[in-house]
């Protein structure tokens, strides 16, 4: 069980897989009013950075579950890092149906809502694992400003422009759910530079390390478009944020 490979080689010597910044996730766990004892769980945890300074910073537990087994063994190292080992567990494994066994004070998918289905199927997973009381974390895509035509959302890598909203559009969706949002933290475009630029070192050096490859192409073609693609597209268009929700 894995993710597709080229991401475990673009996103290789990322220690967070989307366009948030250790301050922004240090913001946001300011912002939950985070307490020593609450337990979080994290479907899609990736390198585990969240789950890993938040036990470093605000005393939490947590479990955190992710298909891609490089990322997952990463995570594992970063709490040994970090001390907080006895903490968080990170588990190698499928977080669609995923299910904690012990109701957690917030249940959080950042970026992956692709496990539920779409963000209304997203939040129904995560309100299973929810006690009462409890908080959502949803890390989701939006529109920063909606693209003139079908090709630029193409550009940001959408299949269409109706596969985002606008931002009071998105927020709007969640109360039609039945949900109360209780507090947001939006990346900037600098975040969404920390994501996407790091990758094209991370893809120079591996091209230079593996010229052999059977993906060498593949990456070689991302290289050399992915800039401009990036700064035509995404930079301009994309925005993203992780938004805390309470059930009505």
């Amino acid at each position: 069980m894995d993710i597709p490979r080229i991401f475990n080689i673009t996103e290789s010597a990322h220690r967070i897989h989307n366009p948030f910044t250790p301050e922004k996730f240090a913001t946001l766990g300011a912002a939950l009013r985070l307490e020593k004892g609450d337990r979080v769980l994290d479907l899609g945890s990736g390198s585990g950075e969240m789950l890993c300074t938040w036990a470093r910073d605000y005393g939490i537990v947590g479990t955190g579950v992710d298909m891609s087994q490089l990322f997952s063994e990463q995570a594992k190292l970063r709490a040994e890092e970090l001390g907080v080992a006895d903490q968080v567990k990170f588990i190698h494994g499928d977080a669609v149906g995923f299910v904690s066994a012990e109701k957690v004070d917030v249940a959080a998918c950042v970026g992956a809502s692709w496990i539920g289905g779409g963000v209304a199927g997203t939040i129904a997973l995560l309100a299973q694992s929810l006690r009462t009381g409890g908080i959502i974390l949803i890390g989701e895509p939006y529109w920063r400003q909606l693209p003139p035509t079908e090709d630029v959302a193409k550009g940001c890598l959408a299949h269409s422009i109706s596969d985002f909203l606008m931002l009071p559009e998105l927020l709007a969706s969640f109360g039609r759910l039945g949900y109360d949002v209780v507090e947001m933290v939006l990346a900037d475009q600098d975040g969404w530079d920390r994501y996407e630029a790091a990758k094209w070192l991370t893809m120079r050096r591996w091209l230079e390390a593996n010229p052999g490859d059977e993906l060498a192409q593949e990456v070689r073609a991302q290289l050399t478009s992915e800039p401009v693609r990036y700064a035509t597209y995404t930079r301009e268009y994309m925005g993203w944020g992780v938004f805390a929700l309470m059930p009505r």
